[in-house]
């Protein structure tokens, strides 16, 4: 039983966010029932985003609502927030945010004191500052990105069809992807894959005249999983006539012109930035340590050194990974836990039973979790896998990568959702319609009302 009330505040509603507030949820039932524990949940949106089923929504086949999870169905116990952190003073117990209220009454921040602190915000894009890259570039790490970019491509192959310029229709059908991880090798293939069906719907567009261009600055693609079953996408990705340039970085995309380390020069209406992540930028507006790449310095058990009362995991956190050998050179750091969503699933949960005993005066445990493998998605029944040392490629890889998300993506309304879109999309054809107009659903009535029109259309990315 816990000793004292306590207030548990929870920044982030992500894979963190989401899976130790509901841990927190299951384990202090009675508590909460009595009014002696309340957890607070503050994040920018009120859905947990599964961010592997990104490529799939973005290739049409996952509704977009069914990549993400509604926080407030799932944690019914909880206070959901939606707003943002903007800092953290943990001497004080407390924290600044603002809400949607809170900037519609103009009132500015308000002040949220807490006893627990789990900080869970995640990670955002890593930029570099390449010329055009603000105006031009398009990211894909939330559903309404990879929702834009779906209707942005189908928007293009309408410009290439529809022009008679050669300059505008070159343009319009090369695509550009620059990273060469997860993000971007499996939004390439699966848009790829998606695009080349959908030319069989236009008369004078054929799948030769799409160029898609791969753009990675070190020597190969999809460490994850091995330099063997990273050579063999590259291979596969190549045979799909797609350009993988390795040691290559994008050095401007100013004046829709993808300008390349070694020279060469793509005119392009499509830049997709997948190089990377950084830790948010609330970690630096906290009184709490951080590593020298801006992770917050955390204990086997998911505490912040020398914080008490302070948790931290997933990308945010420097957990270090008690698997690992030993470092070799006396005084290197030891090895830290990788920040993908296998290690941010399973800390969440020692994290939840963590707080818990914290509160029970009980002892802690150790995150200790050995790394089963990867698995990655390039595009309708192709793949690579390397799980608990078994390679595999093609069909059975792609069948892996699908059944191991679905018994991971939270709820079991979200599999069952999941499996029947799936299920269906073996039956029917691809839907290959583009709803672009729905970022400007107001553009139409504007200019109706005698308004001018909020956004250029031959001017969009």
């Amino acid at each position: 039983m816990v000793k004292e009330r306590a207030r548990i505040l929870v920044v982030g509603g992500g894979y963190v966010g989401m899976y130790t507030a509901l841990r927190l949820q299951r384990k202090l039932r009675r508590e909460l029932g009595r009014g002696q524990v309340e957890i607070t949940v503050v994040t920018p949106d009120p859905y947990m985003t599964y961010q592997p089923f990104l490529p799939e929504a973005a290739a049409g086949s996952i509704s977009p609502r069914h990549v993400v999870v509604p926080l407030r169905r799932v944690l019914p116990g909880c206070r959901v927030i939606v707003g943002e952190v903007r800092s953290i003073r943990h001497a004080e117990r407390l924290a600044t945010l603002t809400t949607l209220a809170t900037e519609e009454e103009g009132t500015g921040a308000e002040q949220l004191s807490y006893d627990e602190l789990v900080l869970a915000p995640g990670s955002i894009s890593r930029t570099l500052p390449v010329p055009g890259l603000a105006d031009h570039g398009i990211g894909f790490k939330t559903v309404e990105e990879a929702i834009g970019l779906r209707n942005h491509v189908i928007e293009q192959m309408d410009i290439a069809s529809s022009t008679r310029d050669p300059a505008i229709r070159d343009a319009a059908l090369t695509f550009v992807f620059v990273g060469g991880g997860y993000a971007g090798v499996e939004a390439l293939g699966e848009l790829e894959d998606m695009a080349r069906y959908t030319t069989r719907y236009y008369h004078n567009i054929r799948p030769e005249d799409l160029k898609w261009i791969l753009v990675e600055a070190s020597g190969r693609i999809l460490p994850e999983v091995g330099e063997e079953l990273g050579r063999y996408t590259v291979t596969e990705l190549r045979r799909r006539n797609i350009q993988v340039l390795l040691n290559t970085r994008l050095e401007s995309c100013a004046d829709r012109v993808a300008v390349l380390s070694d020279g060469q020069r793509f005119p392009t209406r499509t830049v997709v930035w997948t190089a990377g992540v950084k830790p948010h930028s609330l970690l630096a507006a906290t009184d709490l340590p951080r590593n020298g790449r801006g992770r917050l310095k955390c204990t086997p058990e998911l505490a912040i050194e020398g914080h008490a009362h302070a948790w931290a995991a997933g990308d945010a956190a420097a957990v270090p990974d008690v698997t690992a050998d030993a470092p070799r050179e006396p005084g290197a750091s030891a090895a830290k836990c990788a920040p993908n969503a296998q290690h941010a699933l399973r800390q969440a949960k020692v994290l939840g039973d963590n707080i818990v005993h914290s509160l029970r005066g009980e002892p802690l445990q150790t995150y200790a979790h050995t790394y089963a493998g990867s698995v990655a998605s390039l595009g309708l029944h192709k793949g690579v896998a390397h799980v608990y040392g078994r390679k595999l490629k093609g069909y059975p890889a792609w069948f892996m990568h699908r059944a191991y998300h679905l018994s991971r993506v939270p709820t079991f309304n979200r599999k069952a959702r999941v499996l029947a879109e799936w299920t269906l999309s073996g039956l029917f054809k691809r839907e290959i319609v583009s709803l672009g107009s729905l970022e400007h659903p107001r553009a139409e009535f504007e200019l109706a009302a005698g308004g001018k029109p909020p956004y250029d259309p031959k001017g969009s990315t």
